[in-house]
Formats: C-alpha cells, structure tokens, sequence
C-alpha cells in the first residue's frame, strides 16, 4: 500500500510525455528562490512562481499539477521568510495569486482529463464497431492474396460511409464488394452497415453477380424507406456506389458490375488498365426505382501475376494545399512489385503526405493479387 501514491503520481503522465520534463517547473522554482533571495531588496521575482504550475499543466495530470502549485507556494513563503516580508500585504497578495491560480491549473487538468478519458471509450466503441462492420479482409481467398486500407477523414473517428467486403462461394470463386455511401455521420454509417449485412447474408449464395447486385439495391432501398411516408420517399436521396467483383478460382479473369463507382485498376507489370465497364448501372438504391430488373456483366483478363486495385472516389478526389488531386494512377504502378499489404502501406504514406495529413473524405482501397494455384 506504501506505492499506492508513487503509482498515482505514475498514471498523473500525460501520454506521449516524459516525466523528466518536471525538471523545467522544478528549476525554475528554485532559480527563482535562488535569484530572489539574492537580489537586492527592490527586485522581486516571486510572481515568476505562477509559470511552475501553469508549464506544468501542459505535460502532467492534475496530481502533479498540484505538487508544482505547493512548491511554488512553499517556495513563496521561503522567500519571505528569508527577507523578513512574509507577513507584508505584497508578499501574502503573492502567495494568494499563486494559491488560486494552482487551483485553476488543477481544475483545467481534472477537466481535460476527464474529457480524455471519455474520448477514449468513445474510440473503444468506434474501434469495437469497426472491427464488426468492417471486418479485415481475409489475407487468402483460392490464388488470391487480398488486403486492404480504410482511412477516415476525421482525425478521430473509425467509422465513415466507406466500405469493402469478401465473401467465398461454393462454385470455387471470391466476390467482393466496395462502396462509398451518400454522406457522412451516423445516417452513412448505418447505411453502410445495412448494405455489408445484406452483401455477406446474399454474396456466397446467389447463384449469378446480377441476381446479387439486385438483392443488394432490393434491401437497400426497403431499409432506407421502410419507415418513411410515400412523400419522404420520393426524396429520398439514400444511396451508394458500388463494384461487385467475381473472380473464378480456376479462371484467369474477373466479372465486375459497376454501379456508379470508380472504376477498378489493373495492374501488370508497370503497365495499368482501367476497367471501365461498357454500361455503369445507376448507384445501389436507385435501381428499382428506375425499373432496372438486370444488371450487365463485364469480364476482363486477371492472370497471375497481375494487381488489381479497388478504391473509392476519396483517393482520387483527395487534394493538396494548392488543390492538386492526388495522381494515383500514376504512383500505383510505382509499388507493383510489392504484396498487396506492402503496396497499400506505401499509398497510406504517399496520400497522407499529398494531403498534409488532412483528408476531405473517406478513402479505401483493396489491393488483389492472383497467384498460382
């Protein structure tokens, strides 16, 4: 029990700062005793003390917060006692002055603090709803290596209306999903949660890719307009863009549908091909409302050895200081040797540097590479 206060003071660390910083309000308490004590009798620098607490609120908690606002009132009547001033009505105005501003930098430590702690759970639970509605991509699907990279726009939120999905099918293929919903906040992030739910219940099952893009846009819309009126739903503007994908185990190729998304890259070689679908559907949410029954199907060459890259329009669409886009087409096939994770490692770095750390929308990207079988 004798450690019970050593270790509080220990937890009194703000993260991220070291505890030799106490070594600044600490010299400077005694600097300040030292040069005062000194000094001929018209100087004073007691009033300097109040810098103790208030350095040490920017690095410490409220404990140790408050250890610096006692020493430098400690300090304080030191000083005058040594003159022989303590009982004058300058030096107690003093020490009056250091009292109530220690108990303002405590105050501000409890506060800030507490309000860290909040934000932390709050992350906690971000975190925990993230890892269930946006699982991770599995590293392996057949001869493909898989892998992929969410990065939100808010500095401190987990969750956004960016999404991507896999699924293996009993006819020996992988399918995955990648979409932007409309919007932001908690609406898109619902939206988001609704369309993987419906994606990961349907996709292993359906027999063809359209029979699942019109599942998908089905379910959308019914969640999205269930509980509205007939006129909230015609202005109902609850979308999302999306590619679907079907690449056969057994088949060097890949089976899209594009609905309103960007479309996927090909990589080979240093060599990059834009899929670009014949026909782009309208986005998942507004093909039963146009009579769309049907959806298209593209097929393109996917060999081993080549990349494929999926992304939302947040990468393309991410500008810097000067309002340049990002030139992803042109860095990709920089990293083509690399793995799937080793590829997007080197596009968080680049983006976020593009950017100056700072995203104005969400941005995913899956990077899938087939291999022999």
């Amino acid at each position: 029990m004798a450690l019970r206060p050593w270790l509080d003071l220990r937890r009194s660390w703000r993260p991220g700062h070291a505890p030799a910083l106490v070594v600044i309000p600490l010299g400077l308490i005694v600097a300040v005793c030292v040069v005062d004590v000194l000094s001929p009798s018209h100087i004073h620098l007691g009033p300097l003390l109040v810098a103790a607490p208030a350095i040490t609120v920017a690095f410490a908690g409220a404990r140790v917060t408050a250890l610096m606002g006692a020493l430098a009132v400690a300090a304080q009547v030191l000083i005058g006692a040594i003159r022989g001033v303590l009982s004058t009505a300058n030096i107690m105005a003093q020490i009056a002055a250091l009292i109530i501003v220690s108990v303002v930098c405590v105050t501000i430590c409890v506060v800030r603090d507490r309000s860290e702690r909040q934000l932390h759970r709050v992350r906690s639970v971000a975190e925990a709803a993230q890892r269930v509605l946006l699982r991770p991509l599995p590293a392996h699907a057949g001869p493909l290596r898989i892998a992929g990279l969410y990065i939100p726009a808010e500095e401190e939120a987990d969750l956004g209306g960016d999404l991507y999905a896999a699924a293996r099918t009993v006819h020996d293929s992988t399918r995955l999903l990648i979409g932007d919903v409309r919007g932001n906040g908690l609406a898109a992030i619902n939206n988001a949660a609704l369309l993987l739910g419906a994606f990961r219940a349907a996709a292993h099952r359906q027999a063809t890719l359209p029979r699942l893009a019109v599942h998908l846009d089905a379910a959308f819309r019914w969640d999205t307009s269930q509980w509205r009126s007939p006129a909230e739903q015609d202005t109902n503007e609850d979308f999302a863009t999306v590619t679907l994908l079907d690449i056969p185990d057994h088949e060097p190729v890949v089976h899209l549908i594009t609905c309103g998304h960007p479309p996927p890259l090909l990589l080979r070689g240093h060599d990059l091909t834009p899929l670009t679908a014949e026909a782009s559907h309208l986005p998942i949410g507004f093909g039963g409302a146009f009579g769309i029954a049907a959806y298209d199907v593209q097929t393109f060459p996917f060999e081993v050895g080549d990349l494929l890259l999926l992304y939302t329009d947040g990468v393309i669409e991410a500008r810097d200081g000067d309002g340049v886009f990002y030139p992803f087409t042109e860095r990709a096939p920089q990293w083509t040797k690399d793995d799937p994770d080793g590829l997007l490692r080197h596009l968080r770095v680049d983006l976020l540097a593009h950017v100056r750390g700072h995203l104005d929308d969400d941005a995913a990207v899956v990077a899938i590479r087939r291999l022999a079988l």
